[in-house]
């Protein structure tokens, strides 16, 4: 390998972890090779498959695809392939030229391995494995380019030996997902202290921003974001209008730190806070207290969503601002990309449901509050890790409101 550049990295020990995990799955199947596709889709999201295997990755345009075999060495295809994925990484040699034609790379390398009438695993293949990819994530050109050139063999979907193998984190990959969540409470730390009347909501979120790239983030990150009187749901991006006193900023800060994306969820109170919010955070806390309690091997994620709504019934007071307060879970995994599982106010599907929960799996844990009238919804959320012990928080700052100076 030639000489590296200057970039944080996973051991060659952490190489081998994954690779015996994966390969022990393809063998329990019959499946001969997987080939991961490029897709540089949901900020990065959806090729997290490619670099975890290849450890090949970073930036926003690195379109790279990967064919694992159960046996031989592992190749990563890329455009620029050299030097971009050759002085970067130290785990993947046999690293291949594209000229963005990823398919037919791809299917070089298969009949190298002589699979023509063999088992070739596909992830994102468009079943319904995908966390938030039902349709797939395998683009059509390169799928049909696999498919005529191996008629004889079976295109199986791999989705769910990678999903199942990064479920649980390594001893490494938390220490990186607890990096990545200092860097996401230092862009809250920039954002409280950019948030003052009279403002643009744009500079903003630009400091957050440059917070995250400041202290080692690397782009793209998901980042969803709005303010505004008593908002509820983020928009895509910020606007320019002016911030007021009593503005209300919610948003998904994720940073990546070797493509592994912790996130916090913080509300932000532009000078004074709302007093339906400031009772309705109490409640808030409580659900995830209880949550996290819970957050031990053998617990099922149905089980984690019937305790929410529990607990946010004990925790709504009787009378006051929050008075009939309910709870609602938001919790979907942290790592390498797209991680599952995944629930939400409207992604409930019985298969996540029913994922039970294993020691070190590593999650966004960020319940919402929600007053009875439905006009106020406070939501606060941490990286967190599953522990025997349950749920650690990942996460140093208060579980609390941020009020920014007014």
């Amino acid at each position: 390998m030639p000489e590296l550049y200057p970039y944080p990295r996973f051991s060659l020990a952490e190489r081998d972890r994954r690779w015996k995990a994966v390969r022990a799955k393809m063998a329990e199947q019959n499946i001969d090779v997987i080939v991961t596709p490029q897709n540089t889709g949901h900020s990065m999201d959806f090729q997290a498959n490619t670099r975890y295997l290849t450890h090949c990755g970073g930036g926003g345009d690195a379109d790279i695809a990967a064919v694992f075999p159960l046996n031989g060495d592992v190749t990563a295809i890329a455009t620029t392939a050299n030097p971009r994925w050759t002085v970067t990484q130290d785990w993947t040699s046999d690293v291949r030229e594209a000229r963005r034609n990823y398919g037919a790379k791809i299917v070089e390398r298969l009949k190298e391995l002589k699979v023509e009438r063999g088992r070739i695993g596909i992830t994102g293949l468009g079943d319904v494995e995908g966390t938030r990819t039902p349709e797939g994530t395998i683009l059509h050109g390169t799928y049909l380019k696999i498919r005529d050139a191996f008629p004889n063999a079976q295109l199986v979907d791999a989705t769910r030996i990678l999903t199942e193998v990064r479920y649980t984190k390594s001893a490494e990959e938390v220490e990186v997902l607890t990096k990545s969540m200092e860097i996401v409470e230092l862009a809250y730390q920039a954002e409280i202290e950019a948030a003052r009347p009279g403002v643009r909501d744009w500079d903003v979120w630009a400091a957050t921003q440059y917070a995250l790239m400041r202290n080692g983030s690397e782009m793209p990150v998901h980042c969803n974001w709005i303010s505004g009187k008593n908002v509820r749901r983020t928009l895509t991006r910020p606007s320019m209008r002016i911030l007021e006193v009593g503005d209300l900023i919610i948003n998904e800060v994720e940073a990546s730190w070797i493509g592994y994306r912790s996130q916090g969820v913080q509300p932000v109170f532009v000078g004074t806070a709302h007093p339906v919010h400031q009772e309705l955070i109490k409640v808030q806390r409580e659900i995830f207290n209880r949550v996290m309690e819970n957050f031990k091997p053998g617990v099922t994620v149905k089980e984690l969503v019937e305790l929410t709504l529990k607990a946010g019934a004990a925790a709504a007071p009787k009378s006051g601002p929050a008075a009939g307060a309910r709870g609602d879970l938001n919790v979907h995994g942290r790592g390498a990309g797209d991680d599952g599982p995944i629930i939400t106010a409207h992604a409930k599907s019985p298969r996540q449901l029913g994922v039970t929960l294993q020691e070190n799996m590593v999650f966004i844990c960020k319940p919402s509050a929600i007053s009875a009238d439905g006009e106020c919804l406070c939501t606060w959320g941490d990286t967190v890790v599953v522990t025997a012990n349950g749920g650690k928080r990942l996460g140093k700052r208060p579980h609390d409101l941020a009020v920014s100076g007014g």
